[in-house]
């Protein structure tokens, strides 16, 4: 259930773990570190919040903090990779690079505060499914399902990418091979329907009105992905650095994996 109490304490911890990152990306000012970090924050915020309200985590409470691990330490991991690769995030750089001088101490407010209080608002499936039921029903066991076919999706998208960028004869190129001649943004769409899946598991052992506080997560994390950090951003100046890209996207769907055009 969702209460006041647990929720503020469950933002305080958010807001806290995330200052400290900022205080250690101090160190070379590279914000990208935040990205590794996100996943993990949003289980901090579940747990938290199950702690403060009280809760036993055991049976379905437990369980969907779990898959929000598996998730975030996947994802974690997969984004360190990526920056001990191919370093700073050049979205990052853009905004160090504007505000010059004072980006030290705005940082803590536009990347790693904002952050923070994303992951609050995405993590509301898990303080409502931690603080709920102990056992799945139809529903909730429908939800798991859905998430393991998102978490797949994700995952695999993530690989055939990082390796296609590892060959340096791919180097400006196009992947529309595998999951990606399907989707321009696979990963994305996996994403999505990983946070779906555990908003309705979330529903499924929610208590009555505040269960549907639930959805919000997922639906906020669909509007990043569409609007603001996913889908958006990365097609903003693609089709200039490599102009193959403006024919992909004329035969290939933007999210929903489907057969090519011809």
């Amino acid at each position: 259930m969702i209460t006041l109490t647990p929720v503020l304490l469950a933002l305080a911890a958010a807001l806290l773990f995330m200052a400290v990152v900022w205080a250690v990306h101090l160190g070379d000012e590279d914000a990208s570190i935040v990205d590794p970090l996100w996943g993990p924050a949003i289980v901090l915020v579940g747990v938290v919040h199950a702690l403060a309200s009280g809760a036993e985590l055991v049976g379905a409470r437990l369980a969907i903090l779990l898959l929000a691990g598996a998730w975030a330490s996947r994802l974690a991991w997969h984004l360190a990779r990526r920056h001990a690769k191919t370093g700073e995030d050049r979205r990052y750089r853009k905004m160090r690079e504007a505000r010059g001088a004072r980006w030290w101490w705005q940082s803590l407010f536009v990347v790693f505060s904002l952050q923070a209080v994303l992951a609050w608002i995405v993590a509301l499936p898990l303080m409502v499914g931690a603080t709920g039921a102990g056992t799945l029903g139809l529903a909730g066991v429908l939800g798991v399902l859905v998430f393991l076919g998102g978490f797949f999706c994700e995952a695999i998208a993530d690989g055939q990418l990082a390796r296609f960028k590892a060959r340096p004869e791919n180097a400006g190129q196009v992947l529309d091979t595998g999951l990606w001649r399907y989707s321009r943004h696979p990963n994305y769409f996996g994403e999505m329907v990983v946070w779906w899946g555990l908003g309705l598991v979330a529903l499924d052992l929610g208590h009555g009105a505040s269960a549907w506080w639930a959805l919000v997560g997922p639906a906020t994390i669909t509007f990043l992905l569409l609007k603001v950090s996913g889908v958006t951003l990365t097609e903003a100046d693609i089709a200039d650095r490599r102009p193959e890209y403006r024919v992909y996207v004329r035969r290939t769907s933007p999210l929903v994996p489907r057969p090519p055009r011809q």
